[in-house]
């Protein structure tokens, strides 16, 4: 299964296990790996400290690649009026649970890669790092391929990918609409420019010259056979991981994923400010999948999280993040070395 993507980050199949922030650490990414694709960490939402834990289990758990990923937003301008619009919106749900909204912190919760970051990671050399909302500044980019390591970043449009192959990526995510997640788009935050991963793939891969790996929506040999038909050099899968033995993903969202409601998925931006493809809950049906009173990415976070918490507590996912892509149908409880087997059958006859 050897091809210009296998060769370029140095694994055997071209499979690459997506990273999902808050599901997962470096447990799934090692078992992942193990097998010959490419296992990634979420490194956007961790301490330093974390992240250092994070690669020192990477190093110590396999000698293959792993993709370490980042986020390169750009951090928004407090807006108080925009706060306070939020504030209000949420207000009933926090009467409703008894808490003090007044008491909510302010805070980002993620922060964008950065050469503080970099610091951390650069003993680790990681073969491969990947981007979510474009690419960072052309100093950091230039540092990390300094590392050696190989760059790949999110693209939701042709502009995106043109953009990305102009800026010193090498090589494109196609990331379909069908993707669970956060929406990787930073040239527009118009929804509608989002379509579907099987029209998106081939029109990148006719428009630019890197290898494009198709993400969204695959969840079986079969989607993964069909994305390499269309010219794609590889696939991305994330949902089909999320009830693995080695996720994290909390009994709620396991619940979720392996129950009717994961057929009902749609993109919100009430949980971060940004649109993301989750499973409809009682938040996302009263406020609207994209509201207009949330505060951009990433200053939703925190006053959802305190909801989130009150109603876990009470064994309730009915404020929370439950990332899905529209196929959820291949989430079983399974070890992440089986499905990726499972799904590596439908690349098997794709070599170049």
């Amino acid at each position: 299964m050897n091809n210009a993507l296998t060769a370029l980050l140095g694994m055997e199949h071209p499979l690459i296990q997506a990273p999902m922030a808050g599901v997962q650490g470096s447990a799934l990414a090692i078992a992942v790996s193990q097998t010959g694709a490419l296992g990634s960490l979420p490194c956007a939402m961790l301490t330093p400290e974390a992240l250092t834990r994070e690669l020192q289990a990477l190093q110590a758990g396999t000698t293959r690649p792993v993709n370490l990923n980042f986020f390169c937003h750009t951090p928004p301008e407090p807006d108080a009026t925009r706060d306070a619009a939020w504030r209000a919106a949420l207000a009933p749900f926090y009467a409703e649970a008894g808490l003090d909204i007044k008491a909510v912190p302010s805070g980002a919760g993620r922060v964008p890669f950065s050469h503080a970051v970099a610091d951390g990671i650069e003993p680790f050399r990681p073969a491969v790092v990947s981007f979510h909302f474009g690419l960072p500044a052309p100093d950091l980019l230039a540092r990390v391929k300094a590392w050696g390591s190989k760059v790949l970043a999110s693209a939701t449009t042709v502009e995106e990918a043109l953009w990305l192959e102009a800026h010193g990526a090498d090589a494109v995510i196609a990331q379909g609409l069908e993707a669970g997640g956060h929406r990787g788009m930073f040239l527009s935050e118009e929804v509608s420019t989002q379509i579907g991963t099987f029209a998106l793939l081939p029109q990148i891969v006719a428009a630019v010259k890197l290898p494009v790996i198709a993400a969204g929506g695959i969840a079986s040999a079969a989607g993964a056979r069909a994305a390499m038909a269309l010219g794609a050099s590889g696939v991305q899968v994330g949902t089909a991981y999320l009830c693995s033995f080695e996720a994290t993903t909390s009994a709620l969202h396991r619940q979720a994923l392996q129950s009717p409601a994961a057929r009902h998925t749609t993109l919100t931006n009430v949980f971060s400010g940004r649109p993301a493809r989750g499973i409809v809950n009682r938040v996302v049906r009263e406020l609207g999948g994209m509201c207009p009173a949330a505060p951009a990415f990433p200053l939703a976070t925190a006053a959802i999280a305190a909801l989130r918490a009150h109603w876990e507590a009470q064994g309730s996912g009915d404020f929370s993040p439950l990332w899905a892509g529209q196929n959820a149908s291949a989430c079983r409880p399974l070890p992440a070395a089986d499905i990726t087997h499972e799904l590596l059958e439908g690349l098997a006859p794709c070599s170049l």
